[in-house]
């Protein structure tokens, strides 16, 4: 298996499509924006000296233009700049974590790394149970926490602290707080060790309208606003 991130992301995402037809448009959109985060940060690794966020300027033509081309609708002018920045940003701050030596054994809520909030969850089999570490939504970066604990306001009451989950996906669970009122998307790779978090939360879009509908807002929004 390659180094490379993106590859991973990009493949999984085409494998989604045919497995959820209905997310098959959201799909494609973020396999083609993948696609173009994986060229900028390919070419941030081979380029010579600091990594400068100015190095970024020049791939935000060509982006826009990418996502006037392949968006399934015209695009939000207010949203699309900071969409086009943060998908920018990816590549090059998960190159930069993935470049240092952060410590990811301490329980934060936020990223160790960049300071971001986590857009996921993962649950990877340890022992006789799952361990939980959080996906940074930003750099990518993944840490431990604690599974009886919010990572939005602190809440560590297991009846505060309820576990919904869908029989259409089985590997993925929403981690809700009824304190703050927030919850995360989990991805429990114990049951699917295929899944790759950021393209499986757009496969499972269901679960945030479900969440939303029940009163609960998402942590941290994922790279599309959701």
């Amino acid at each position: 298996m390659t180094s490379n991130p993106w590859d991973r992301r990009i493949e999984r995402a085409r494998k989604l499509i045919a497995e959820y037809p209905a997310a098959a448009e959201l799909l494609a959109f973020y396999a083609e924006i993948a696609r173009f985060q994986k060229g900028v940060y390919d070419a941030l690794a081979a380029s010579p000296g600091p990594l400068e966020s100015a190095l970024l300027d020049p791939y935000l033509p060509p982006l826009r233009a990418l996502v006037s081309r392949i968006a399934p609708s015209p695009p939000d002018p207010a949203a699309g700049e900071p969409f086009l920045r943060r998908a920018l940003l990816q590549p090059y701050t998960e190159l930069q974590a993935r470049r240092s030596a952060v410590a990811t054994g301490v329980a934060a809520p936020t990223c160790p790394f960049c300071g971001e909030k986590p857009q996921a969850a993962i649950l990877r089999e340890e022992g006789d149970g799952g361990k939980r570490w959080l996906i940074c939504s930003l750099c990518s970066t993944e840490w431990e926490f604690r599974r009886v604990l919010c990572p939005g306001c602190g809440e560590e009451s297991l009846d505060r602290l309820p576990v919904y989950k869908a029989a259409q996906f089985e590997h993925v669970r929403l981690e809700a707080c009824d304190t703050c009122r927030v919850y995360v998307k989990s991805f429990d790779l114990t049951r699917n060790a295929l899944a790759v978090p950021p393209v499986d939360d757009l496969a499972t879009i269901p679960l945030n309208i479900w969440a939303e509908e029940n009163g609960y807002t998402r942590l941290q929004p994922n790279l599309l606003g959701m």
